[in-house]
């Protein structure tokens, strides 16, 4: 599951060869949820209210690179760092 953005510590990984909608995986403490990629939300999992708000911000402005890296994932490739929320 690579990295492709660390931020607050929040850490966001997209899985190789993933399925479904895409989306990507937020990790916080022990904590973890998968978001939607096109209409940023959660989809699976949960967050400190704080913290979703702070990742579906960073989905909305990385909406692109994050689109870009899915398609990476699910063609085997290495994915591209997206830049942190600052």
């Amino acid at each position: 599951m690579p990295e492709i953005s660390r931020f607050f510590g929040i850490v966001i990984t997209i899985y190789w060869k993933d399925h479904g909608i895409p989306h990507f995986h937020a990790k916080y403490g022990g904590q973890r949820a998968v978001f939607a990629i096109i209409d940023p939300r959660v989809m699976d999992g949960s967050l400190p209210p704080r913290v979703t708000a702070l990742v579906v911000e960073w989905a909305m402005i990385h909406r692109d690179a994050l689109l870009e890296d899915w398609n990476l994932a699910l063609a085997s490739k290495p994915l591209k760092p997206v830049d942190p929320l600052a």
